[in-house]
């Protein structure tokens, strides 16, 4: 059976927009260094336990660790750090708009360092997703935010575009889940010495609620990454990356869902839906799901 990297990468967007609710719904009563940690340990924990299951001992190619390495401390790390800070900030929609930043990054990396392909149908994809996903997000009209505070989201998608290229070029050595494994044991090491130097070990500490909303989250995120980087090793950067950027539509399809979290459809939410799928068709047309 042919696996789509287009439907793994937008079941990684499904995943990353669940984590978003649910680090949302966290930090209602915590703080963005407890769900930050608590996000990456729950990754450590899981992908290690999925690895001495299901990957046998002598197929762990160790060639990639240092792709992993970069990967788990700039884009695991740093990314997340940067884009748990921003849902606390500037509130999930407008985060998760100013992410979409991350496709046009790593799509051009990916023709400078990587030499893909990059046709007309894919760069239009990439622009109108990118497009639809922001008029979306801002749909929700989330106010009373500084704008300075938006540097945080836009750090955020510098980190997980450049990561994206290390990925890929980790992927042609080893297998994903390994991979992912390295790559979130570097963001712990990372994580874990930012709480400590910045003296936030206090910070740590979380009601039962906000704790299991942070697991939550962490498990979902932690599941979305593993996707992409599974995504990665079937498809081109510069076609998973921009599906990612789908992200957004499930953010507001499950803010539906959540208490408090309803917004009224307009205008702007049917373009930027009928957008998103143009998007996404341009980018299926040009490779065959």
């Amino acid at each position: 059976m042919h696996t789509s990297p287009h439907v793994l990468a937008l079941a990684s967007a499904f995943f990353s927009a669940i984590a978003t609710i649910l680090i949302q719904q966290g930090l209602r009563r915590s703080n963005f260094y407890a769900a930050f940690w608590i996000n990456v340990a729950v990754g450590v924990v899981g992908l290690w336990t999925a690895v001495l299951l299901f990957v046998p001992r002598e197929t762990w190619d160790r060639s990639a660790v240092p792709y992993f390495v970069f990967s788990g401390v700039v884009g695991t790390a740093g990314g997340r750090l940067f884009r748990t800070v921003a849902i606390d900030k500037v509130g999930a929609p407008v985060a998760a708009a100013i992410f979409n930043l991350t496709p046009l990054i790593a799509t051009g990396l990916a023709i400078a360092l990587l030499h893909e392909r990059v046709t007309a149908p894919i760069l239009a994809g990439t622009l109108i997703i990118v497009a639809g996903t922001v008029m979306l997000s801002l749909s929700g009209r989330y106010v009373g935010f500084q704008t300075r505070h938006l540097i945080y989201p836009v750090l955020a998608a510098t980190c997980f575009g450049i990561v994206q290229i290390a990925r890929k070029m980790g992927l042609s050595q080893a297998g994903p889940l390994f991979d992912a494994a390295v790559n979130t044991t570097a963001a712990m090491v990372a994580a874990t010495t930012f709480v400590v130097a910045t003296g936030n070990r206090r910070a740590l500490r979380v009601d039962r609620e906000s704790l299991l909303y942070l697991i939550g989250g962490g498990a979902a995120e932690n599941t979305g990454v593993t996707l992409l980087i599974v995504a990665l090793g079937f498809g081109d950067v510069s076609v998973v990356t921009p599906l990612i950027g789908t992200a957004p539509l499930f953010v507001l399809l499950l803010a539906f869902v959540i208490p408090g979290g309803r917004r009224q459809l307009g205008w702007r939410v049917v373009t930027a839906t009928l957008l998103i799928v143009l998007g996404v068709y341009l980018l299926t047309g040009a490779k065959r799901l």
